[in-house]
């Protein structure tokens, strides 16, 4: 099953489940973005290092295995944004598999309709499923998320990454 489909379905328990493990403790910082004029907002734990970068934020998971970004498009720029985030996956070594194309469908996040589109692809380091994530914090913008992770370890982060989606909303 793809990633995102069982992050979606996470998702859609995870409220049922968290009286059964209470909070999470991991350090995290609630990041706005972009900073100057925010429009959605995500909190993601430390020890993935998220910064801000010239279109949204990014971070890598602790142990390397997960990279995601979140950039800030608009309807004029969307064609660019996802074209950059294809090119920085290839630039990275990262091959896609476009024969492995799948639509996760939609779930919704904090009262945004949020779909994906995932590839299985190849890396330096082996087999990783690749997803594009899209949301629409508000009329006119869209966030575009990039997702890579390598197959062999991504699943020690999946609560780490159900939070992590789970957080984000439009800006206030």
């Amino acid at each position: 099953m793809k990633r995102m489909l069982v992050l979606a379905m996470a998702l859609a328990i995870a409220p049922l489940l968290a009286p059964m493990f209470g909070p999470i403790r991991a350090e995290a910082a609630t990041l706005e973005f972009p900073s100057d004029a925010p429009i959605a907002s995500v909190t993601i734990p430390d020890a993935w290092e998220p910064k801000e970068t010239i279109s949204g934020i990014e971070a890598t998971s602790p142990d390397a295995a997960i990279y995601f970004s979140i950039d800030v498009a608009s309807d004029e720029t969307m064609d660019k944004v996802i074209d950059d985030a294809i090119k920085f996956l290839t630039d990275n070594g990262v091959t896609i598999d476009e024969t492995t194309k799948s639509d996760s469908g939609d779930v919704e996040i904090n009262g945004m309709t949020f779909g994906s589109i995932e590839f299985d692809g190849e890396d330096a380091d082996g087999p990783v499923e690749v997803s594009l994530g899209f949301a629409s914090p508000s009329e006119g913008k869209m966030l575009v998320v990039t997702y890579w992770g390598t197959k062999e370890t991504q699943g020690a982060h999946s609560k780490d990454l159900v939070a992590i989606l789970k957080s984000l909303k439009p800006a206030k």
